[in-house]
């Protein structure tokens, strides 16, 4: 204990605290990692070359462990996601935060990335609790999971409650979820707060809930893109008893705690893929179950000054191992092929012209959500090919009305979900006209979008069954059959293997203008 902390300790037993009944405690914590097993360039950072990875990130967790006498480890949610999750169903992460001893998690809605049965049973192969107190079978309306659990550790006991949001319910190809019923949260964790405030020393939340956040690696982990915390903000005013609140699902870092004004709860949230590791420093008076003191702050997770851990690191190397495919080139790209999550980006642009080639259709639409990672300049890899878009989705072909397009650009232009990556028509849009009225003019073709007209669109299963909030391709007409389509990954092998060189498409799909 520093210094200073003991003279705290000092300070509170005088003035009342019990001897013996002062606990500090450290409260370690990530959120939405997505298997972001590997370093990435720190481009936002002067003074960072690398930062993240998983054998990475083990390691800091166990100095903190050697130097801190009471440290519990938690996370918010959203492990799964990448090629090697993929293609063994979520062992991968699952084993990393075996190794590196999580004590509870909350569901994220990535989990749910191979459906909702599949993760019914995943989570029964972990060995710490897996919470999710408002989610219950749409069938039969029985929990779904675990609501909360007790961790104790040297007579110091936390209560730990795990929720996901509604929102993030949505945030999932609709079919992978359909069989849970996502509830509102706010009331579910008041009922486990009181029903746990006398019988441990702390009540914790993990929440995963907010707005949909990019992938932040590469280009796009810099922290201007980050969401806001509102949903945990509106959380925590409204529960009554509970301490701490770390979040996830909106990578919405907070560098350090935020006190709610009103209740005192503490929230604190990461930028997620493991670029940094939470911690909040509290010291707990258990005869009156209250923190008398705290101190939060994201630790970045500096590569190159962190060994690997050993156990972690032969882990990976044992997966990558069994798939040596992944090392080979698949095309050489001529130029970096970035993303962008608010605007059109080379990314994406060349993966809705390969929908709209493969589909013959007018036009294509990918979500940018879906893109997971830049591609470099030079040999591109099945493994980099594959992360940069590592979902299990089908390419579907719709029927919709001119109508229905423009409604799909409205709802793109609110930037709630990111832009659509587009093909086949140009679009100018005003941000500074209201919501729904930002579409300016749209061609398919050179000529004029009609409202009555009927396209012929192309696009991947989250956005045809209406996910982030794209009701209107839902709705339109579905000329392929669920099921009886190749997946849009194994397309882009194809068809990317078979063009050796890639160069940059053409841009200005997507024009800002003012009127």
């Amino acid at each position: 204990m520093s210094n200073f902390l003991s003279r705290i300790v000092c300070f509170l037993v005088l003035y009342g605290a019990v001897r013996g009944q002062v606990r500090e405690v450290t409260l370690l914590f990530t959120n939405d990692f997505e298997s972001a097993f590997d370093p990435v360039p720190a481009y936002w950072r002067d003074d960072i070359d690398l930062i993240g990875g998983a054998p990475q990130i083990a390691t800091l967790v166990d100095q903190i462990r050697a130097q801190e006498n009471l440290v519990f480890l938690f996370d918010s949610g959203d492990i799964f996601t990448g090629i090697l999750s993929k293609l063994t169903e979520g062992a991968v992460p699952m084993e990393m935060m075996i190794t590196m001893g999580y004590d509870a998690m909350a569901i994220g809605n990535h989990e749910f990335e191979y459906g909702w049965e599949s993760f019914a049973e995943q989570k029964n192969r972990l060995p710490f609790p897996v919470l999710g107190a408002n989610m219950f079978y749409q069938d039969t309306g029985r929990r779904y999971a675990q609501p909360y659990t007790i961790v104790e550790r040297d007579g110091f006991r936390i209560g730990v409650v795990g929720i996901m949001g509604q929102d993030a319910g949505t945030a999932i190809i609709p079919s992978h979820v359909a069989g849970v019923d996502v509830r509102e949260p706010i009331a579910v964790v008041q009922e486990w707060v009181n029903k746990l405030r006398s019988e441990v020393d702390l009540v914790l939340a993990l929440t995963h809930q907010g707005k949909t956040a990019p992938m932040q690696t590469d280009d796009e982990a810099h922290p201007e893109i980050q969401r806001g915390i509102e949903a945990d903000i509106k959380m925590a005013g409204a529960v009554k008893g509970l301490d701490v609140l770390l979040g996830g699902h909106a990578d919405a870092g907070t560098e350090q705690e935020v006190v709610h004004p009103e209740t005192g709860t503490l929230i604190m949230q990461t930028y997620g893929q493991g670029t940094r590791l939470g911690q909040l420093k509290l010291m707990v008076d258990t005869g009156l179950k209250k923190i008398l003191w705290h101190e939060g702050k994201l630790i970045p997770v500096i590569s190159n000054e962190l060994k690997p851990h050993p156990v972690v690191a032969a882990k990976l190397a044992h997966y990558r191992a069994l798939f040596p495919e992944l090392q080979k080139t698949v095309f050489h790209a001529e130029h970096r092929l970035s993303r962008s999550y608010n605007e059109e980006s080379d990314l994406g642009n060349l993966y809705a012209d390969i929908l709209k080639e493969i589909t013959d259709s007018q036009i294509a639409f990918i979500n940018s959500g879906a893109l997971r990672k830049d591609l470099p300049e030079g040999p591109v890899p099945l493994a980099d090919l594959m992360d940069s878009f590592p979902f299990t989705d089908e390419v579907v072909i719709l029927e919709m009305t001119g109508a229905q397009i423009t409604s799909v650009l409205e709802q793109s232009l609110t930037l709630e979900r990111g832009v659509l990556q587009v093909s086949g028509l140009k679009l100018d849009y005003d941000l500074s006209r209201p919501s729904g009225h930002r579409v300016v003019s749209v061609k398919v073709d050179e000529k004029v979008l009609r409202k009555e007209g009927i396209y012929k669109v192309g696009t991947i299963e989250i956005l045809a069954q209406g996910a982030d909030l794209y009701s209107a391709f839902a709705n339109s007409r579905r000329i392929t059959p669920r099921g009886s389509q190749a997946k849009f990954a194994d397309v882009l092998q194809e068809f990317l293997t078979s063009k050796k060189h890639v160069s940059l498409p053409m841009r200005g799909r997507q024009n800002p203008v003012r009127h």
